[in-house]
């Protein structure tokens, strides 16, 4: 087949992140996800563990590196810590795909990331544990098929321990 190619991935997770990542495995195929990406019609959902107390839900569009970004957040499940204060499941919906937004943007509300070594804070990184950041669904019309195709990675046992959902 001459439009077979090395698999290859067509968006970015951060290395620490867990989840779904879409690949596509024909040059046709990576440069039309590609574009769904960058047309925004691939709806993402991610969760978090975060440190501190939240209001349930929000927005933050504080921009990132100059450039508009967006994202929309739900507090699933909340419990206390005796370390950290609170700890919160959160569902997190990016409307704009820039580099560590959901990172940056629930640092910038004070309610870092746990593990998040880059914008925890001080005192509060997880040694070893890793970054409880998830990539838990993606939802796009397939470019060739028109399906409407769902992908979904359930949460790591780690994230599950922490709010007794086992």
């Amino acid at each position: 087949m001459p439009n077979t190619t090395k698999p290859q991935p067509v968006h970015r997770l951060d290395y620490a992140t867990t989840g779904v990542l879409l690949t596509g495995k024909t040059g046709s195929a990576i440069r039309k996800l590609n574009q769904l990406f960058e047309d925004k019609k691939v709806q993402k959902v991610y969760y978090a563990v975060t440190i501190g107390e939240m209001p349930p839900h929000g927005k933050i569009d504080t921009p990132i590196d100059g450039k508009p970004s967006e994202s929309h957040f739900e507090v699933i499940q909340s419990v206390a810590s005796e370390k950290y204060g609170t700890l919160n499941l959160v569902k997190l919906d990016p409307k704009t795909g820039r580099r560590h937004q959901l990172r940056k943007h629930l640092a910038s509300i004070s309610n870092p990331i746990l593990g998040d070594q880059t914008y925890g804070k001080e005192g509060f990184i997880l040694m070893g544990k890793g970054l409880y950041l998830h990539a838990y669904s993606l939802e796009f019309i397939h470019p060739f098929t028109e399906e409407k195709i769902s992908i979904t990675d359930d949460l790591p046992e780690r994230f599950t321990k922490i709010f007794g959902m086992l």
